[in-house]
């Protein structure tokens, strides 16, 4: 079972506040959970963070993953940190942004484009320097 650390919405029709929830990753965002470790409030001024570090830092350790916006608080809060410290940077990896399969092929074509583009380049760079720095001599000699 995949677990995730996400946000469920709750509240109302335009005024939206956030439950840190960690859930299994099939069920829907506002649906069944496991536990309910923070809260997370945007609309007020400051915005209120509010998460049981002890029992996000057991779900972490457990395997859970959190989702961006899920590790974003986390790391306001702290308990990134301190996961970080515990399992070694390695193990803490953050999650990625999600990219559509066709830009990463541009990303890769275009990747593999520019280093084939740009080997030619320094070796022309270098023989053109060479030239006038051989042709500044002879007008100096000739002079």
């Amino acid at each position: 079972m995949a677990v995730k650390i996400r946000l469920m919405r709750v509240g109302k029709k335009k005024q939206p506040t956030y439950r840190v929830v960690v859930a299994d990753s099939r069920s829907p965002r506002d649906g069944r959970f496991i536990e309910i470790i923070g809260q997370y409030a945007p609309r007020q001024e400051p915005s209120v963070v509010t998460v049981n570090n002890e029992r996000a830092l057991h779900w972490l350790n457990q395997g859970a993953q959190p989702t961006e916006s899920a590790a974003k608080i986390l790391e306001i809060s702290g308990v990134w940190d301190e996961y970080k410290q515990a399992a070694g940077k390695v193990a803490a990896a953050k999650p990625k942004p999600k990219t559509s399969k066709a830009k990463t092929v541009k990303e890769e074509a275009e990747t593999a484009a520019p280093p084939a583009a740009a080997a030619p380049a320094p070796e022309e760079a270098p023989a053109a320097e060479e030239a006038p720095a051989e042709e500044a001599p002879s007008e100096d000699a000739a002079e």
